[in-house]
């Protein structure tokens, strides 16, 4: 267990003093690429291959009695379009999304990672529970309070990109069965247009965390890593 303890103390150290600057480098020139600024909205639309099937006439000279409902074609409710097999085949994934998901994912996970080893870094910095002297504690609680909020906030972003494949599969799925519904199209458009901006600045933040926890730790390394000083305080009385 010590020799466990002894190589993540310094591989924390490590990736504190030289990870976190190279990241933060890294991630600011991948927000200067092309494929995140000053990308226009349009670029990420894509066609559904969901065509509009072509408007059924019925005649309205009829003999069935006035009373009498209309019998609609088996492929025909008046719920909607029923869809069995899509005409064009199936309906992609956007690729341009895909593409930026694929570029941001590793990011958060390594930012899941590296917040996971300064939460077990600064745990085991904790010296044992003593009376007084205890400032130096509380600065060590405060900052792994801080690294704690990032770990969570970094797993809740593979949340959100989950979230936006089950939203578009569902508005895509009313298109199916309802395409002659221009709104519908446009939904999926604006989803499109909502995630786009939402990896953007998933991005900025996972970028913005490792600036605030390298700042954060820097800023009280010494009391982080020796809490209480060495002529401890004397009894009170």
């Amino acid at each position: 267990v010590l020799e466990y303890k002894d190589s993540l103390k310094k591989e924390a150290e490590e990736l504190l003093l030289k990870g976190f600057p190279a990241t933060i480098v890294k991630l600011n020139a991948l927000l200067e690429t092309p494929q995140f600024k000053n990308r226009r909205f349009i670029d990420v639309h894509q066609d559904l291959n969901i065509p509009v099937p072509d408007p059924i006439l019925l005649n309205s000279h009829t003999d069935l009695p006035p009373a009498k409902k209309v019998k609609y074609d088996n492929s025909i409710s008046q719920d909607g379009t029923k869809v069995m097999i899509l005409p064009t085949g199936s309906v992609p994934t956007n690729k341009h999304l895909v593409e930026l998901v694929e570029a941001v994912k590793p990011h958060i996970r390594k930012l899941v990672e590296d917040s996971n080893t300064m939460k077990m870094w600064i745990s085991f910095m904790i010296p044992k529970i003593e009376d007084g002297n205890n400032f130096g504690v509380s600065i060590q609680e405060d900052t792994l309070a801080e690294v704690q909020s990032v770990e969570s906030e970094a797993a809740a972003f593979f949340d959100q990109i989950s979230r936006y494949f089950i939203s578009r599969a569902k508005v895509i799925s009313k298109v199916a069965k309802y395409p002659h519904i221009e709104d519908y199209r446009r939904a999926v458009q604006e989803l499109d247009e909502k995630e786009y901006l939402s990896l953007w600045l998933v991005m900025c933040e996972i970028r913005n965390r490792y600036c605030a926890l390298h700042d954060i730790v820097v800023k009280n390394l010494d009391k982080i890593k020796k809490p209480r000083s060495t002529n401890a305080t004397e009894s009170l009385y």
